[in-house]
């Protein structure tokens, strides 16, 4: 048995900027990567439609990736 225990994760839809390395769109989702559009403030949710509509031209597909809450 192990004394470790595992660390609350959440997890989170990101938007890879192409031309700018390092910068992303991040929404809070679940592990399917369903985004609760009514949870995100106005602001986000207009970033989010947004980085949608600039799939392929601004921003990469998307990517469901787990963070390790500290």
């Amino acid at each position: 048995m192990s004394d470790t225990t595992a660390s609350p994760v959440r997890y989170e839809m990101r938007f890879q900027f192409l031309f700018n390395a390092g910068r992303a769109y991040a929404f809070p989702c679940d592990a399917q990567g369903h985004v609760n559009l009514d949870a995100l403030s106005e602001r986000a949710r207009n970033n989010y439609f947004f980085a949608r509509s600039v799939l392929g031209r601004d921003v990469a597909t998307p990517v469901v990736q787990a963070v390790a809450l500290d």
